[in-house]
């Protein structure tokens, strides 16, 4: 029974549950009625991590002195595996003992970070299209989200001369996110410099979220290759796709001691802790060899070879260089918006991809189609798309 008397906390109105959170559930109902939906949605990975990382989970999980709190810094033998990762890959040296704070996950850094560092009406530049969760975040922190427009024609690269031309007298925080999801683009270090520089003239605290790096991508470019970006930046990373350990929840947030040090602050009053088997086991991952993101690679290739001709059954245009777990594509002038196109591919179809307006006014006629599925379930789509009269 609902009690009136006892209401929710204004800030529970300044956000929606997930639009994936709906979604799967309106799925678990259809599928509950027998129809089978094909989902081609989120961007879950299918496979598992490497053998040694689940054998360091075991054995490190039946020593039972590792079942205690741990520190809120993260085990030592992880901070310093992310550091290496990111000499040997990204070509950046980040201090392991005071500029990198494991996470439980990425998209936990990007609230800590905003709680941070916002005030109420602080603003904040996210992307459109972009990540829910930038903005999500910086409503239940008092900031105020303002939209700075990604195009197709710009390659979905912002325009820096346009934000600074509109006045950021107020922007606190700016979030950038390449390789870009939706949209798959990859910056430049040319762009990262600039966006540095634009965020050292204003103050604005610039925070790249990079957890798409290894995913159909062969050039790692980190924010911190720019010198004098950790003056004004910080840098997310993840596990979650580069090695397949999305439930484990292993992420990090690079940046200067002081930066750090703000971020513990929220942190440490909101967990105790990473589960140290799941650290000694992040710790295996991050000294993958080579082959490991190779032979990654080639299965989303394939992927993404099944996932084209989705696309072109749909008539939908897309850039085929794009990077990361996805593929994005524009839809036919006969659809209203990608909304009514993905209604009907569901309901008619029984197949989930979804509409770019999730991350956006500029994704409304987009769809992105997730590569976290095997190429039989991307070929058992593409059957349903020709076996029915798609007009």
């Amino acid at each position: 029974m609902n009690n009136p008397v006892i209401k929710a906390a204004s800030r529970t109105g300044l956000v929606n549950e997930y639009y994936f959170s709906t979604k799967l559930a309106e799925i678990s109902r259809m599928r509950q009625q027998g129809i089978d939906v094909i989902s081609l949605g989120i961007g879950s990975p299918d496979m598992p991590p490497a053998d040694n990382v689940i054998e360091e989970l075991g054995r490190c999980a039946s020593v039972s002195h590792n079942h205690g709190y741990q520190g809120y810094r993260g085990i030592p033998a992880l901070r310093g595996a992310f550091a290496a990762w990111y000499m040997k890959y990204f070509r950046v040296d980040i201090d392991a003992e005071t500029e990198i704070l494991p996470l439980i996950g990425s998209k936990e850094g990007i609230m800590h970070i905003s709680m941070a560092y916002l005030d109420n009406g602080d603003e904040v530049l996210v992307p459109d299209p972009g990540y829910p969760a930038y903005s999500a975040a910086s409503k239940l922190a008092g900031g105020l989200p303002r939209p700075y427009d990604l195009h197709e024609k710009n390659g979905w690269l912002p325009d820096i001369e346009a934000i600074e031309a509109s006045g950021v007298e107020k922007v606190k925080i700016m979030w950038i996110n390449y390789p870009h999801m939706p949209t798959g683009a990859r910056a430049n270090p040319e762009l990262f410099k600039r966006l540095v520089a634009f965020a050292r003239r204003n103050s604005i605290l610039l925070c790249h979220d990079n957890p798409y790096s290894f995913i159909l991508n062969s050039e790692h470019l980190s924010l911190f290759s720019v010198p004098g970006a950790r003056d004004v930046a910080l840098e997310l990373n993840s596990l979650s796709k580069s090695h397949n350990m999305a439930g484990w929840r292993i992420g990090m947030v690079a940046g200067n001691s002081s930066f750090i040090n703000d971020i513990l602050k929220i942190k440490s009053n909101m967990d105790s802790g990473m589960f140290q088997p799941l650290q000694a086991a992040a710790t295996r991952a991050l000294s993958a060899p080579d082959e490991w993101y190779a032979h990654l690679n080639e299965v989303y290739r394939r992927r993404r070879d099944r996932a084209a001709e989705i696309m072109n059954a749909l008539l939908c245009s897309f850039d085929p260089a794009q990077s990361g777990l996805f593929l994005w594509g524009k839809i036919p002038t006969q659809f209203t918006d990608a909304v009514e196109m993905t209604e009907k591919l569901l309901h008619e179809n029984h197949l989930f991809i979804t509409p770019g307006s999730v991350f956006g006014d500029n994704g409304k006629r987009f769809i992105r189609i997730s590569l976290c599925a095997s190429e039989e379930l991307l070929t058992a789509a593409l059957a349903r798309i020709n076996l029915k009269i798609w007009q």
